[in-house]
């Protein structure tokens, strides 16, 4: 095997290697709003649940070269709440919109396409075409070196008709085909293809 010193060569190098080899990696479409109430939308794949007593996920939103916080982190440190959406194949499109840097005052949510509704928890919308809607309030930040770990807690989950079922929670995936993310800048992957294995119960 080729050993590839990680830790000897941050930055540019590890997210090459890294963000190529863990996937594929669920991707995160947040809404924010700043103090100004004007909406932010950008999407995360350096996302995914980490537990659920309390129900929690965790997004890693970066700095500007500058070394400022980009909008999501900024609007989270001032505001403490977000909707993370998931995203299927039919709304793959408008989400990599939302990741264009875009001049001040115009919205990623318009320039992409999405329409939104009010979520009931917290104050940044929802995204109406998304499959799924987790209203979401801050836990906690934390920083290691260059990089911000933001947890959250899920407090309620919009889901669309068919995907759970509503008494036993249980996920069709028939209903439901969220889209991941590969390698960068534009690699995705599909979960269509999905397959079974027997989990052991002794």
């Amino acid at each position: 095997m080729i050993r590839f010193d990680v830790a000897a060569n941050p930055g540019a190098l590890a997210y090459k290697l890294l963000a190529g080899l863990v996937v594929p990696r669920p991707i995160a479409l947040v809404t924010t709003i700043d103090n100004e109430g004007r909406t932010n939308a950008a999407p995360f794949s350096f996302f995914n649940v980490m537990g659920t007593e309390p129900p929690m996920a965790v997004i890693a939103p970066s700095n500007r070269d500058d070394g400022t916080p980009k909008d999501t982190a900024a609007n989270l440190i001032l505001n403490g709440e977000c909707v993370i959406h998931l995203c299927d194949e039919a709304v793959a499109s408008k989400m990599v919109e939302c990741a264009r840097s875009l001049p001040p005052g115009v919205t990623e949510i318009s320039h992409a396409g999405f329409t939104t509704r009010k979520a009931e928890r917290v104050k940044p919308p929802i995204l109406t075409e998304c499959p799924v809607a987790l209203e979401c309030r801050l836990l906690d930040i934390r920083t290691y070196g260059e990089n911000r770990l933001v947890v959250v807690e899920i407090l309620l989950a919009h889901v669309r008709d068919g995907i759970a079922d509503p008494q036993s929670w249980k996920v069709d995936y028939t209903q439901y085909a969220p889209i991941g993310r590969l390698n960068s800048p534009d690699g995705y992957a599909r979960t269509l293809d999905c397959f079974k294995i027997n989990f052991p119960n002794d």
